[in-house]
């Protein structure tokens, strides 16, 4: 993505997955103050590590100071297996977080991801509150309710939603959310990918995070 991108593979479940770090510029922001994990969309659908969403929250995120890492999910780029619907995908995502932990051990830990995304990382947050060791926030851009079981989510997660999302409705977000009494910021005229508004997204997770 830029000069501070570095290129790895690490070991997954049914093989080795290809991820990208990027890190914040040691010059003006020192050395990493956390660590996200950023998902990308459907990989049946062309989603990859590259898509434009994933990319600029790795952007945001470096912008933040954090180390942010992004994965090709299972059968995508260099990375080894086929799709299993989220459920495998999870556990490559833990196995990820895992490995990086050996790397930054005790950064604050930060989720993000972009509509399929949103489902790895609302499961890997679930797995890690039942582990004692969740995340401190989850950052869900296009959440994929209605389409995927999403789980529920804590108080303080960033969501964002394009008004004229027509893959996943803005009113199947509200659904799901309703119940839980939290609340979506909608960028008015988004379609689902974004397309011209991705400058919104990082001014709107920057500006939310503490």
């Amino acid at each position: 993505m830029n000069a501070q991108t570095e290129y790895l593979m690490i070991d997954g479940a049914v093989g080795k997955l290809q991820c990208a770090i990027d890190l914040p510029d040691p010059d003006t922001q020192g050395a990493p103050r956390g660590l996200a994990l950023v998902a990308h969309p459907h990989p049946l659908y062309g989603g990859t590590m590259d898509n434009k969403v994933a990319q600029t929250l790795a952007r945001t995120f470096t912008g933040l100071g954090y180390a942010a890492v992004r994965m090709n999910f299972r059968g995508v780029g260099q990375s080894e297996g086929s799709y299993d619907a989220g459920i495998g995908e999870t556990d490559d995502m833990e196995l990820l977080l895992n490995a990086m932990r050996l790397r930054f051990p005790d950064l604050p830990l930060a989720l993000a991801g972009f509509s399929f995304g949103t489902f790895v990382q609302s499961r890997l947050q679930l797995r890690l509150q039942e582990q004692n060791r969740p995340a401190d926030r989850l950052v869900l851009i296009g959440a994929a309710a209605g389409k995927w079981d999403m789980p529920a989510i804590p108080a303080n997660t960033i969501l964002i939603h394009g008004e004229l999302d027509d893959t996943i409705p803005l009113s199947a977000v509200l659904d799901w959310l309703r119940p839980q009494e939290i609340p979506v910021t909608v960028i008015p005229g988004a379609d689902h990918f974004f397309h011209r508004r991705l400058h919104h997204i990082k001014q709107l997770v920057t500006s939310l995070w503490d």
